[in-house]
């Protein structure tokens, strides 16, 4: 061996490590996909303690959203007879039959906008749910655009967790 090319000889030096900072796309994608699947589990875990399996809360919400969903595919006299019975359910439910079975008419609306947990109208916007299962077959699409704020404050009888002392 050559002593002057073998001091032109230099140790072999390894690559740098790899840093683990900042990390590849792939990590961020999945730790988006993680974050996301976090959001829905608490969300629907959230859900099922809402409104725990069997519960008539449950059972009105779904029907008042599958009411909404059809609002625009059914007659109003069908949707505005569908909404005052789901509401005298739903008001039976919260505070006895005793208080909401028997009425009838402006005496409903009246209760209804005296035991409404949010403080809706029933009295002004309530009309509908008395006249509507009555009207003739041809009535026109705005009547059953009137009755999307009644299910839409229908969703507030379901909603309030506190139970309304019985009067």
């Amino acid at each position: 061996m050559n002593p002057e090319l073998v001091s032109q000889l230099h140790d072999i030096h390894g690559l740098d490590a790899i840093p683990w900072w900042p990390i590849a796309t792939g990590w961020w994608l999945v730790a988006a996909l993680a974050l996301a699947a976090v959001v829905m589990l608490v969300s629907l875990v959230r859900n099922l303690l809402r409104y725990p399996a069997g519960s008539w809360r449950r059972h009105a919400w779904k029907q008042l959203r599958d009411l909404k969903q059809r609002a625009g595919r059914m007659s109003a006299q069908e949707l505005a007879g569908d909404l005052s019975e789901l509401l005298r359910r739903i008001a039976i439910a919260r505070l006895g039959r005793e208080q909401a079975a028997g009425l009838t008419g402006d005496r409903w609306l009246a209760w209804l906008q005296q035991h409404d947990p949010a403080g809706f109208d029933w009295a002004q916007h309530g009309k509908p749910l008395l006249t509507l299962p009555y009207a003739p077959d041809d009535a026109d699409e705005n009547d059953s655009k009137q009755l999307l704020p009644l299910i839409n404050a229908a969703f507030a009888w379901v909603d309030r967790r506190e139970r309304l002392a019985r009067v």
